[in-house]
């Protein structure tokens, strides 16, 4: 399967990791048609934040809703039947084969795309063996890459050191979201495995997480201008 061409702009997701619906709102706003694609996540969604999704996806942008489920199969798939009826582009659930499946069912025919979580980029093999897993950053990613493809999953979450092994493994079927991008001179924060737009989008990243780059900006407009110019360059 050949590549599908995303524009520059749509690659580029900004997560609202704010307090409020009002700070997200304000932000939103700061922003204008510079995004059009928007991630909401815990701390937005237990603020009350999940009502946004239509509210966004009615002003013609997309939500990736990052609430990376995993329970028992039926609280999975009921689960994923209510954020499809909000209207979200991306659902993430962690890469374990019972919530992958589950998950699957749950999308039933919506256009929801399911997203599994291989290994949070916040952890490296020490992290996981401290968890308890014999397997480090890669051989994991790589396992649970190859049992969420042969699930019918439609995309990974993975750091952007992960994407071009991936993109072997998975070829062009499955979207690769990479968080733990940071432009050249941000500060990392808490993660320990990143890359910069250019690098992740070269490496074979489909979308790319920034947060804090663009939120903490003082203007964030062009911060994420910046960045979605940094994607176009590096996608020719």
């Amino acid at each position: 399967m050949q590549p599908v061409t995303i524009a520059p702009r749509d690659r580029l997701i900004v997560p609202l990791d704010l307090p409020s619906v009002a700070a997200a709102e304000a932000m939103i706003g700061r922003l204008g048609d510079s995004v059009t694609f928007y991630k909401i996540g815990y701390q937005l969604a237990y603020a009350g934040g999940l009502p946004l999704v239509r509210q966004l996806v009615g002003a013609g942008k997309k939500v990736f809703a990052d609430l990376k489920l995993h329970d028992i199969g039926n609280t999975v798939a009921r689960g994923v039947e209510s954020v499809a009826a909000l209207g979200a582009t991306f659902l993430t659930v962690h890469a374990y084969p019972q919530t992958m499946k589950a998950a699957v069912v749950g999308r039933g025919g919506s256009d929801l795309k399911i997203l599994a979580v291989t290994v949070l980029t916040s952890y490296d093999d020490g992290d996981l063996h401290a968890a308890g897993y014999r397997l480090g950053v890669s051989d994991l990613v790589e396992a649970r890459a190859q049992q969420a493809q042969v699930l019918g999953v439609d995309g990974l979450v993975c750091s952007p050191e992960e994407a071009a092994s991936l993109r072997k493994i998975v070829g062009h079927q499955m979207n690769l979201v990479t968080p733990g991008v940071r432009p050249a001179g941000a500060a990392a924060g808490d993660q320990k495995r990143i890359m910069t737009p250019a690098r992740a989008i070269a490496a074979g990243a489909d979308y790319l997480v920034v947060g804090r780059p663009v939120l903490e900006a003082a203007d964030p407009r062009a911060a994420a201008e910046a960045i979605v110019a940094e994607i176009a360059q590096a996608a020719t």
